[in-house]
C-alpha cells in the first residue's frame, strides 16, 4: 500500500483535523496488506493514530485509520454512547467498542451505519442517515447531512484543502511521516 495512497484518503485524519477515516485496498493479497499495516502502525502508534483491517472479502479490504484519544474523547459524548449502547457497544472501552465494529461488519445483515460515529461525523448527521439514508438530506460531501449545513460545509472545504495539501506535499518529496500532526 503506497503512502500517496493513504495520504488521498485519510490526509484530514492524518492531520489531526478528524478521528478517523474508511478505504478499500483492492487487488492485493490478505498478506500483503497484514504486513503493509504492521509498518505503517510502527509510524503512527509514535504519533498517536492506529490503523486496523475492518473487513476481508474476496473483493477488497476496509481499512481504518484513527486517532485512539480523539475516539475516546468521541465515545464519551452522551448521545454518541446512547447511540453505541443501543446498538450494544461497550462504550467505557475503545479498543473493545473497535473490535464490536469488527463484530458487526462481519455479521449484521445490513451495514452498520453507527460507523460515522467512529469517523467523527456529527451524531445528528448519524442518526438521520440511520433513519433513513435518502430522506432529510440538507448536503451532500463527505458524509450526508441532516443537521448543521453551514457547518457541515466549512468542515467538507477544510478536509478538502488539507487533502489538496497533503498530496501535494508528499508528490513533491515529504514522507508520510513527516505528514503526521502528532496527539
Amino acid at each position: 500500500m503506497k503512502d500517496n495512497y493513504v495520504v488521498k484518503h485519510c490526509s484530514p485524519t492524518l492531520a489531526g483535523l478528524k478521528t478517523g477515516s474508511l478505504f478499500s485496498v483492492s487487488g492485493e493479497s490478505k498478506e500483503t496488506i497484514n504486513n503493509d499495516l504492521r509498518v505503517l502502525n510502527d509510524i503512527f502508534r509514535k504519533k498517536g493514530l492506529r490503523i486496523i483491517p475492518l473487513r476481508y472479502t474476496s473483493k477488497y479490504i476496509l481499512i481504518y485509520l484513527y486517532r485512539l484519544n480523539r475516539l475516546k474523547k468521541d465515545l464519551m459524548r452522551p448521545e454518541t454512547r446512547r447511540i453505541l449502547c443501543k446498538k450494544g457497544y461497550n462504550c467505557a472501552n475503545p479498543d473493545r467498542c473497535v473490535v464490536q465494529l469488527v463484530e458487526h461488519l462481519k455479521n449484521d445483515k445490513v451495514f452498520p451505519h453507527e460507523i460515522g460515529l467512529f469517523l467523527g461525523y456529527p451524531e445528528k448527521d448519524v442518526k438521520g442517515f440511520m433513519k433513513s439514508p435518502e430522506d432529510g438530506v440538507m448536503c451532500v460531501g463527505c458524509w450526508k447531512v441532516y443537521g448543521d449545513i453551514e457547518e457541515a460545509k466549512r468542515t467538507f472545504q477544510t478536509f478538502n484543502r488539507c487533502t489538496e495539501c497533503y498530496c501535494h506535499a508528499i508528490k513533491h518529496g515529504r514522507t508520510l511521516e513527516e505528514l503526521i500532526v502528532p496527539d
